[in-house]
């Protein structure tokens, strides 16, 4: 059966804020060491639903200039942290640090590449299924990324097929150009400019965003609350160039996305302006990007699509979250479950 979810329209310590989040999940850290870029560790954080049995661990890669908080996020976490949601829903978490980000390790920048991070990420999905993290052997994994981190995802899971779904946000196959080519030549810049980062000896090829652009940048005006922007801005984060070079290109989707031998949710808002422009993608609605996106993929039975109406870039982060956040609880229900019986005959028609 075929699922497409149609509606109009990318902290080293996890400490639950309040005491209905407290009782969500319990939570630990841990620095999985990974091979590729030596001495290395990926940092992440493990949550696992309290008194629940969860066999389904949700991998979560963040995107450039961010770090675990795009997932994890500390300001009114009811709303806009999407852990704690799929935490809520019965999943266990492990939002990850990408490589020079966070608590992860960092590199030199010109090592850190997004083919490098998925080779982290591939080694972090076997030590959670292998029960090297929390003592749990998960026996499903679900890969999701933001942004940048969905292209990360999408090398991961086309060169190892090792999650048994993937959700991808903030990314399509067509991308605005011009507003890309405008956010790394008016937005990013050198990390070590940054007073945010100026102490903390970045290399020159590690970038951020310029003060007072995220807004711009990563969020529709109607669906923003200016605490979730000043939050965004004091906890951003870095990317480095390599990544960029052969991450942010849309050519580099493929081949991967054709390998993807598992179910894909594919999910935008209908304002992002890299891909929802009038040169990018068709986000009118979920049907009609499930129609662009379906060759891009192994099978149309594989691929399911989500648009959220009035949000930006950062879907995580626009005050009207929540549908978003329930339509991937309801597609992961459907094609995996958190349960320890898999899901059929959805999860099948891909495999």
């Amino acid at each position: 059966m075929r699922l497409v979810l149609g509606l109009a329209a990318l902290l080293a310590v996890c400490v639950p804020s309040g005491a209905a989040q407290a009782a969500a999940a319990s939570c630990q850290g841990a620095d999985v060491p990974v091979t590729g870029v030596v001495p290395a560790t990926m940092h992440g954080t493990l949550c696992v639903p309290t008194g629940g049995t969860a066999d389904t661990a949700m991998v979560l890669v963040p995107g450039a200039t961010y770090n675990h908080t795009y997932w994890d996020f500390p300001y009114q976490p009811e709303t806009y942290n999407f852990r704690q949601a799929m935490n809520r829903a019965g999943y266990a978490t492990f939002v990850v640090d990408r490589l020079g980000t966070g608590a992860s390790s960092r590199p030199p920048s010109a090592l850190v590449t997004a083919s490098v991070q998925a080779g982290a990420v591939h080694q972090v999905i076997q030590a959670l299924r292998g029960g090297r993290i929390g003592g749990t052997d998960f026996r499903k994994v679900i890969l999701g990324g933001h942004s940048l981190g969905s292209l990360i995802s999408v090398i991961e899971a086309g060169t190892y097929n090792d999650a048994d779904a993937v959700v991808l946000t903030g990314i399509t196959h067509r991308i605005v150009a011009p507003e890309v080519v405008d956010i790394f030549t008016s937005s990013f810049y050198p990390a070590a400019l940054d007073p945010a980062f100026a102490a903390k000896a970045y290399d020159p090829g590690y970038l951020t965003t310029r003060p007072g652009t995220r807004g711009p940048d990563f969020y529709a005006p109607a669906t923003t609350d200016p605490a979730v922007l000043a939050t965004d801005e004091a906890t951003k984060d870095v990317f480095s160039t390599a990544e960029a070079v052969d991450g942010l290109g849309v050519a580099d989707l493929l081949p991967y996305s054709r390998q993807i031998q598992h179910p894909v949710l594919l999910a935008v808002g209908d304002q992002d302006h890299f891909f929802c422009g009038s040169l990018g993608s068709n986000c009118a609605s979920s049907a009609a990007l499930k129609a662009q996106e379906d060759p891009y993929f192994v099978s149309a039975a594989c691929l399911s699509t989500y648009v959220q109406p009035g949000a930006g870039h950062d879907l995580n982060l626009a005050t009207n979250t929540a549908p978003y956040q329930r339509a991937v609880r309801q597609w992961a229900d459907a094609f995996v479950g958190a349960g320890p019986e898999p899901i059929t005959p959805p999860a099948k028609a891909c495999v």
